[in-house]
């Protein structure tokens, strides 16, 4: 820990307020939403599909809009976006806190979407700006923060919960209203410098779509990257649902699940800047990205031997079958996405030619967005056909063989140098052109 706070601490202010801010964000993110569900279906007494609803509405938005908020990031500024999008957060969870009209809980729930899409890829593309030559290190410790959130924001949820969802919400609205006053008044304006003011907003954005979108390695690189969102989402829907299929939804299917989101978490916090130094120091970032993958594939083969066995009664034989393979899954998909993440985000940036970087990361994760949809959707019709076929080891099957493939696509891009500085630059000149 005191490393990670020393290598915090040699970088420029800007980046560690983002980093901070990060944390904060996730914080304030995961304290509301792992229980909207339940206050919706509850409370609220809404039905199934308004609920499915409410919730898809949040996430359509927000990846559907990210490429309009990298462009306006790339356009207007990287802190306006920023700004923005806690304000609009900050309105959002207040709204689903006190409202309880179908309406205006769509709306609450549009408007956390559209603000992740807005401070989303400005956070990145300005901390890519400002990290400079250590871009790679600056998101290792990114996403410390990003995890840390995570970790600790259901914790605080529950607790604020057990006394009312409202003081939740406000509470989470809270948060994301001092983040606002914060970013106001302490973090630096940044604006990329590439922005042409002698053509129209329109024809202007128009034109740097379609270089980005002519950019073919970007594109193919953003492909070959889904599969490593499907398979790190696992851990909140194939393996929850692998825990309680096994050891019920009593407390040690409840405890078990809760283990799964401990071990991502705190394996990310304590190794991640080692993994990534280590990294670093024996791989290009093609190699890097290639085996984060493969290491991810390979985190559904624990549940290959423990679906093929018969389930115990109880006792110690079935809390072991039901919670050992997944935890070992988990964990070692959070070790994928540690070698692959920050080479991952520092790659997005070198296929941009450090140019409209906001943007590519917006498209990026709409795409990425768009794929993780699919591929849940796809894995949840596997795992119920799986199931009543009696052949409950192919989805874990398929799941291993989609790393093994995205693997090769990274390591064929690799091999063919589409990753490389060379294509960057003619790359760059595709978005410019």
């Amino acid at each position: 820990m005191k490393n990670t706070i020393a290598q915090v601490r040699s970088y420029d202010g800007s980046v560690q307020l983002l980093m901070v801010n990060q944390f904060t964000i996730n914080l304030g993110f995961y304290m509301l939403m792992p229980y909207l569900a339940t206050h919706l279906a509850g409370p609220l007494g809404l039905a199934g599909w308004l609920v499915g609803l409410i919730l898809g509405v949040r996430n359509f938005s927000q990846q559907g809009m990210f490429l309009i908020g990298g462009t306006l990031a790339d356009r207007l500024g990287y802190k306006p976006m920023i700004i923005a999008g806690l304000v609009l957060r900050t309105v959002g969870f207040a709204a689903l806190g006190l409202g309880e009209s179908v309406p205006a809980l769509l709306a609450a729930s549009a408007a956390t979407g559209l603000a992740g899409a807005l401070f989303n890829p400005a956070s990145r593309a300005y901390l890519a700006a400002d990290a400079g030559e250590r871009r790679v290190e600056a998101f290792a410790l990114f996403n410390v923060f990003y995890q840390a959130g995570i970790l600790l924001g259901p914790l605080v949820g529950m607790i604020l919960t057990g006394v009312d969802f409202s003081v939740t919400c406000l509470a989470a609205a809270g948060i994301f209203a001092i983040l606002s006053l914060i970013q106001i008044r302490a973090l630096p304006a940044r604006r990329p410098d590439h922005t042409d003011a002698s053509e129209g907003v329109r024809e202007g954005v128009l034109r740097q779509w379609r270089g980005i979108f002519a950019n073919r390695p970007f594109l193919l690189f953003s492909l070959a990257m889904v599969g490593s969102y499907v398979m790190s989402f696992q851990v909140y829907l194939s393996l929850p649902l692998e825990v309680r299929r096994l050891g019920g939804e009593g407390q040690f299917g409840t405890a078990a699940v809760a283990v799964l989101f401990a071990v991502s978490g705190l394996s990310t916090i304590a190794l991640q800047t080692k993994v990534t130094a280590w990294c670093k120091a024996r791989m290009e970032p093609g190699r890097a990205l290639t085996w984060g993958l493969l290491v991810m594939g390979t985190a559904f083969v624990p549940l290959l031997p423990a679906s093929a066995v018969p389930v115990p009664d109880g006792g110690a034989g079935l809390w072991l079958l039901a919670g050992l393979p997944p935890a070992l899954s988990a964990l070692l998909l959070a070790l994928g996405t540690m070698i692959a993440y920050p080479f991952e985000m520092d790659t997005i940036v070198r296929l941009a030619g450090n140019h409209l970087v906001a943007t590519h990361y917006g498209l990026y994760n709409t795409i990425c967005g768009i794929g993780i949809t699919v591929g849940n959707l796809l894995t949840g019709v596997a795992l119920d056909a799986a199931r009543n076929a009696g052949a409950p080891a192919l989805p874990w099957a398929a799941l291993g063989l989609l790393g093994l493939a995205c693997g090769a696509a990274l390591h064929a891009l690799h091999r063919t140098g589409r990753l490389s500085p060379a294509q960057v630059e003619g790359g760059r000149q595709a978005v410019a052109a």
